[in-house]
Parts: structure tokens; sequence; C-alpha cells
């Protein structure tokens, strides 16, 4: 080995070895342990596939994963719409964009407890801010919280609302990358807004489009907070997320080998969409 290249792993060496340790090593005892009936205190039992099996056939299993895919599908796609839209809005160098930035970003900021309480106040059917409007003109209070039909659409606004922020600063600083004399070509051609966003813009900022989708497609696979402190999982389960299972079945039940193979299988689904939409932007980009 030489010289350099040795330079090379004593400078690489730590974080490999921090990386090892925080992500590598959980990663290979989680999957140890999904193959035994374990607890939180250190009973083991090998069961082999037996965890992976009853996940299976376990309904509350599937009602979870189906949730969660369903509240993907309801957060990503408007999540990215509307962050794009409001960077394409701030992305300019006045003092009232600078203050909006502070303004969208600052719920980003706010811990998920906090969103909570404030999307329970306006939410709440028996005093929320919803329905005090909805009494005042009339109407019957909506029960967002405990009708099944809308407690889902009722995370996913919660959600978005908090999640602003970061696709926000990200579509901006991808937005500054664009040279400006590509706009100042697109305006002498007499270019519409439209002809600009789509052949000039969005071509430009395709891998932050792209760095966004993925970010947010694996978050909302692993919504948890909102699920938990706004509904409990309910009503009847149909705001339990898989990462709600996988907390009531390790720290309710105390089945840790089961919950730690519902985590595998969700780390699983996660690579295998995050691959997916990666081979699937590069693909289009070697074909052209």
């Amino acid at each position: 080995m030489n010289r350099r290249r040795l330079d090379g792993f004593l400078f690489v060496g730590p974080f490999l070895l921090v990386y090892a340790t925080i992500l590598i090593y959980p990663l290979l005892l989680g999957i140890g342990i999904s193959f035994h009936k374990a607890d939180p205190f250190g009973a083991r039992t090998w069961v082999g596939l037996d965890n992976y099996a009853r996940l299976l056939a376990d309904p509350i299993f599937w009602q979870s994963l189906t949730n969660t895919f369903i509240l993907a599908l309801m957060i990503v796609p408007p999540l990215t719409i509307i962050a794009l839209l409001l960077a394409l809005a701030l992305n300019r160098a006045t003092r009232a964009a600078a203050i909006f930035r502070g303004v969208f970003f600052t719920s980003s900021v706010l811990s998920v407890t906090i969103v909570t309480l404030i999307w329970r106040f306006i939410l709440t059917p028996d005093a929320g801010l919803v329905a005090e409007i909805t009494t005042s003109l009339g109407g019957e209070p909506i029960p967002f919280l405990s009708d099944p039909d809308l407690v889902l659409p009722a995370l996913a606004v919660t959600t978005i609302w908090w999640s602003l922020g970061f696709p926000i600063m990200v579509f901006l600083a991808g937005l500054q990358q664009i040279p400006d004399d590509m706009s100042e070509a697109a305006a002498l051609d007499r270019a519409s807004r439209w002809t600009t966003f789509w052949r000039i813009t969005l071509p430009s900022i395709r891998r932050t489009l792209v760095l966004v989708i993925m970010l947010q497609t694996a978050a909302q696979l692993q919504l948890f907070g909102q699920s938990q402190l706004l509904t409990a999982g309910g009503p009847s389960g149909a705001s339990r997320t898989i990462v709600l299972f996988i907390y009531e079945v390790s720290f309710g039940r105390w089945e840790l080998g089961y919950a730690v193979a519902a985590a595998e299988i969700l780390f699983l689904i996660i690579l295998c969409v995050t691959l997916f939409q990666y081979w699937a932007v590069t693909r289009r980009e070697t074909e052209r």
C-alpha cells in the first residue's frame, strides 16, 4: 500500500468507523433479532422465518402498510408541487421574498408535538377552529380525526404544512444555480413563462426535483408522530402507520423480534422505492 492510499484511509477511516457503528452494526443486529422471538430485556429464542410468516398473515400489518402508502401518495406529490411553486414565487432578491422564506421555513423547525397541538386545536370537532367556523355558518362540525374517510387527508394536510420549509429551501438553492443568461435569452426570444419554465427551469432543476421526491418519499414512509399524537392510530386503525405499528408491537406487546422483522420489511421497501426512483431518472437521462 503506497503512502497516498494510506493517507486516504486515515482521513476516511474515522468516518467509516462511526458510520459502521451507528448504521451498519445496528442494521446487521436487527436482521439477526428478526429471526428470534425476543423482548426488550434480552431474552431470545430462535424462530427462523416465523416472524416474517406471521407478518404476512397479519391483517393489522397490511392495514398499516396500506395506510402508509396512501399517506405517502397524498403527501409527496402535493408537497413537491406546492414547494416548487412557492420557491418559484420566492426566488427574488426582495425584502418581502426574504421575509416569506423565513415564514415558510419556520414550520419545519417546529417539533412534531407542537405541530400536532396546533392542528388538534384546528381540527378537533368539539372546539376546534374549523368546527367553530362551520358552526357559525350554520353547518355541523366535521369529525376530521374520528372519521375513517377523513383522518388520512387530515394527517396529510398536517404533514404538508409541517414539511414545506425544507423542500422550498432545496428548490431555491437549485433555482439560484440556473445561469441568468438562459432566462435572458428566453426573454429576448419572447418565450412565455410556461415555455421558459418547461424548457429551461424544469430541466435545469431536474436533479433537485428528484432529490426532493426521494427524500420526501423516504420520510413519509416513516411517518409516525402525527399518527400517534393526533389520532393514536384510530379510529379502528384507519390512521395507523407502519412505524406506529412497529412502536406498538415493540413497546406495547414487548415482541421485539416481531417488531424488528416489520422494521426490516420497511427498510427493504424504502430501499427498493428509492433505488427505483433513482434508476428511472438515470435511465431517462442515459436514453437522451
